[in-house]
Order: C-alpha cells, then sequence, then structure tokens
C-alpha cells in the first residue's frame, strides 16, 4: 500500500449508468496522475455490453469479469464498489489493504437495498443524499459510514432527474473521500439499526394505482419515482391500462355530477382542461393527460371520453366510469386471467 504519494491503486466494480459518474471521476483522477496511480475494473458482463463496460473499453480501461478470481487482486490498495448488485464475499474485501468502499444513492440507515431513489421519491421525502461506507459481506449496505452529502429533492423532481443528480454528487463524494485516505478508513461510525428502512427492488405490480388507499400525493409521487422504468396502470372495464401526464388538481372539478358521493376511481373529463380527473382516496383529485387500452393507440383524455365516457353515459353503465383498484395479493391472480393485456 502506498502511504507515501497518496496516489492509490483502485479497483473498481461497477454496472450502470450511476456507476458510471464514479468511474469517469476516477477515470479523470488517473490521467491526471494526481489520486490515482492504476485504475482497473470489475463488471458483470451478462451477454450485453452495460455503461460501465462501455467506457472501460472506450477508454482503454483494463476491464476484468466478475466473478473475479484470487490471483486478480495483486498489488490493489483499495476496491470501490458503486451499483454492482453482487455480495462480496470475506476473502476479497481482506485482500485490499484498505478494505473496499461504496458508494450509495441514500442517507443510510435509510433506504438500504436496491432501489433508494425509487422508494425516496415514491415515500414523498424532501431529502435524501449519498453515502460513502465500508463494504461488510454478506450484506447489503450496513457497514460504517465514512462520508455523506444531503441532496434536496424538488416537489416535482422525477426518478431520471434525480437519478443524475445523485450519480455526479456520488462520483464528486468518492473523490473528496480518497483525498482523506488513508485515516478516513479508520474513522467510520457505525449505522444504527433501529433507524434503517428499507428499498428492495421493484417490478411492475408497483405501477398498479390504489385509488381506495392511495391519496392524490401518493399516486403523483408513485409517478415520479417510476417515470422512465414503468408506466402507472390500473383497471378500466375489466383491462389493464396505462395512465400518463397525471398531477395533482387543486381545483374542484366542475361538473353536474354528484362528487360528494362519488368513490375512490371515479373519472370524469374536464373538456376546459382537456384531461380525466379521477377521485383518490383522501377526496382529492388528480388530473391524466393521456391513457393507453390494449389494442388502442395512446389517446388523450378528449378521445378517452368521446370513445369510451360517453358510450357508458348512454348505455347507463355507471360501473365502467370508474378506475378500479388492484391490490398486491390480488395482482397475479388477476394477471392470470387478463394476461393478453399485460403491459
Amino acid at each position: 500500500m502506498n502511504n507515501n504519494k497518496n496516489r492509490w491503486k483502485v479497483l473498481f466494480f461497477g454496472t450502470d449508468e450511476f456507476a458510471l459518474e464514479s468511474l469517469k471521476c476516477l477515470h479523470k483522477e488517473y490521467k491526471s496522475m494526481r489520486l490515482l496511480e492504476r485504475l482497473e475494473t470489475v463488471t458483470a458482463y451478462n451477454g450485453h455490453e452495460n455503461n460501465v463496460l462501455k467506457y472501460a473499453k472506450d477508454q482503454q480501461i483494463k476491464i476484468h469479469s466478475w466473478p473475479l478470481d484470487k490471483n486478480i487482486i495483486i498489488d490493489f490498495d483499495i476496491g470501490i464498489v458503486v451499483s454492482f448488485g453482487h455480495l462480496i464475499p470475506s476473502w476479497m474485501i481482506q485482500s485490499f489493504p484498505l478494505g473496499m468502499i461504496n458508494v450509495h444513492a441514500s442517507l443510510l440507515p435509510k433506504w438500504r437495498g436496491a432501489a433508494p431513489i425509487i422508494h425516496s421519491l415514491m415515500n414523498g421525502d424532501n431529502e435524501t443524499g449519498v453515502t460513502i461506507m465500508k463494504i461488510m459481506p454478506k450484506k447489503f449496505d450496513v457497514g460504517e459510514i465514512l462520508d455523506q452529502q444531503k441532496v434536496i429533492i424538488s416537489p416535482d423532481e422525477t426518478h431520471p432527474e434525480l437519478y443524475s443528480r445523485l450519480a455526479n454528487t456520488g462520483g464528486q463524494l468518492l473523490i473528496k473521500s480518497i483525498e482523506k485516505l488513508p485515516n478516513l478508513i479508520y474513522s467510520g461510525r457505525k449505522q444504527c439499526d433501529t433507524q434503517a428502512t428499507y428499498a428492495p427492488k421493484i417490478n411492475k405490480n408497483i405501477s398498479f394505482v390504489r385509488w381506495t388507499e392511495m391519496t392524490a400525493q401518493q399516486v403523483y409521487n408513485l409517478q415520479r419515482s417510476l417515470i422512465g422504468i414503468y408506466p402507472l396502470t390500473t383497471v378500466f372495464n375489466n383491462q389493464i391500462v396505462k395512465i400518463f401526464g397525471i398531477k395533482i388538481h387543486n381545483d374542484s372539478p366542475s361538473c353536474n355530477e354528484n362528487l360528494e358521493a362519488s368513490s375512490p376511481g371515479a373519472i370524469i373529463y374536464d373538456c376546459k382542461n382537456n384531461v380525466l380527473l379521477v377521485k383518490c382516496h383522501d377526496n382529492k383529485w388528480v388530473s391524466i393527460e393521456e391513457i393507453t387500452i390494449p389494442n388502442h393507440r395512446k389517446m388523450n383524455a378528449n378521445d378517452f371520453n368521446n370513445g369510451f365516457l360517453k358510450s357508458n353515459n348512454n348505455n347507463n353503465n355507471q360501473n365502467n366510469k370508474f378506475f378500479k383498484s388492484i391490490h398486491h395479493h390480488d395482482h397475479d391472480d388477476f394477471v392470470k386471467i387478463k394476461d393478453k393485456y399485460i403491459i
């Protein structure tokens, strides 16, 4: 280990765009010969080139495939892990004189797990951040905290926007942490497990809006958290449909219907703003700009009103003027019956 020059030999572990920002920052330091003497990468290759692999090839950074052979980790000072997705074994951590550190996209111990940005937005948090922590064997996101930086979340910020900001913040904080080596490694503080919250990996089931349980703010937050990943979905006429352009509607709907008696999921067409208004659990409303129904093109609110809501009015079919909720425990059974409509 090099304690004299303070230029470190780094083995970097990562896969996705979030990890790429940290790798770019490390590579800049390597090229300037300021902080890094050696830089090589480890990535998991499943047949498709991920962002880290592409960048490493383009920049002629030496690449190792996961899982690693023990002979690979020779003469490195530290391992750096960013959005890698694999547990690191004890022998590998102990192979580095300074151990291994991780860049995590939350203020640990809040939002331990694979999807901290999604859960932070879904929860309506007004702040999050980045944590630099020690890697521990056998468990994710439980190591000692070495450094943190807080990031304020704006009320309308979406997943792609926050993801990009935190990736940039993570890269910058990583360089600041490397500047503090080796002393930083020995100044960590333990996480308080009683304050931990968890951010498990999501699947498409999370996109279903539960109108009878969710407030208007929660529906809006769900959309913010899933933009670029899944569209929000609901059930109309016993079909799974996609809904887009959701906003909180602060004004009372202007129509002649009995709004007080309407239930969560009730749909009203607002011709003035050309949006659909849907009632939520807290008796507030969200607006929807566009909708996709199976076997139909994406349509705006006016087209949906003319093609579906008006026809239901003419047929006195009031039940089909509602979006229905699917609860998580009902979803699989519904999908088995309606699999041709799966998104």
